[in-house]
């Protein structure tokens, strides 16, 4: 019975690989796409036939990306999500939100509250996911650096 659990184990993180394998290269494509996008966009800027918001609203795009890049990479190498590359992210996304809004003259004064409201919020679970990161384990035995903050 044991052998099935460690052989149910093997094949569920050989799925996972599998999977955020999958993702960082559909990622890695996407951010390739994206930069292209933004060139575009520049030039259309240039020719004068594009606004210059969408120049902005795609190189924040990309960041997203870029993040959500870092959190599948770093999960290949911890196995676990780290809360900062998250919030990140979506703090990125807000950002892309509020700015789509500014630029379109799309905003009501709630939204933009409500907006700067949810950035605080991100902003204080970002610097408490900072000020306290988790111990790091490996293989059940504390590595040597957390091992001495335990002490």
């Amino acid at each position: 019975m044991n052998y099935n659990m460690l052989s149910h184990e093997k094949i569920f993180r050989k799925i996972i690989h599998l999977v955020t394998v999958i993702v960082l290269y559909i990622l890695l494509l996407a951010i390739i796409v994206g930069m292209f996008n933004v060139f575009q966009n520049i030039g259309l800027v240039w020719l004068k036939k594009g606004g210059f918001s969408q120049v902005v609203y795609s190189v924040l795009t990309i960041f997203v990306l870029i993040d959500f890049f870092k959190a599948f990479a770093d999960y290949q190498v911890h196995e676990r999500i780290r809360l900062t590359y998250v919030t990140d992210a979506t703090i990125l996304i807000v950002m892309r939100e509020i700015t789509v809004l500014i630029y379109g003259h799309e905003f009501e004064t709630e939204t933009l509250l409500a907006f700067a409201a949810l950035l605080l919020v991100l902003g204080i679970v970002r610097a408490i996911a900072v000020k306290f990161t988790p111990v790091e384990y490996k293989s059940s035995v504390l590595v040597p650096e957390a091992e001495s903050e335990l002490k």
